[in-house]
């Protein structure tokens, strides 16, 4: 991969963002792209529509991938992600055997890539994925504050007129 194939990718990992935030979920989106280019799983957000904790963008797209080729495994694959993923994602990315981790923005509250914890360093897991971030990190910042500036701003209206 080059840095304008990481762009390009993130920049469908932020479609998919945007498509979660239409639908009131968290907007975040993530690809999963094969060592040939090729996107395995596309997914974003969903845990409030399907009612579902581990609903993750990175958790559905890494189901969606290992559907495709037929193994959990994903062994030569990258993982895109707007933000940087939380426990739970990085648990399910060490198991998956992704080789990377390209995220957009730092998660300081759940990151597990490097900004509260970092499991891909950790050495007594018995895999580490390369990580890389920062790309396109003014709009996957961007969109996840804008989106709960929204939030915030609509809560404010609904207890004025309450």
């Amino acid at each position: 991969m080059n840095y304008k194939n990481e762009k390009k990718f993130m920049k469908l990992a932020l479609e998919e963002a945007e498509k979660a935030g239409q639908k009131n979920e968290v907007p975040i989106g993530s690809i999963i792209v094969g060592n040939d280019c090729e996107i395995l799983g596309s997914a974003h957000n969903c845990t409030i529509s399907l009612n579902d904790p581990t609903a993750h963008a990175e958790i559905i797209a890494l189901r969606k991938a290992a559907d495709k080729i037929g193994n959990y495994r994903l062994i030569d694959a990258t993982l895109y992600v707007t933000i940087e993923p939380c426990i739970m994602c990085m648990g399910a990315i060490i198991h998956a055997r992704i080789k990377r981790v390209v995220y957009g923005a730092k998660d300081l509250k759940w990151g597990a890539a490097g900004s509260l914890y970092d499991f891909s360093s950790d050495e007594r897991l018995n895999h580490s994925p390369e990580i890389i971030s920062g790309i396109h990190e003014d709009l996957c910042s961007d969109i996840i504050k804008n989106f709960f500036k929204a939030k915030r701003k609509e809560q404010k209206i609904l207890k004025t007129n309450a």
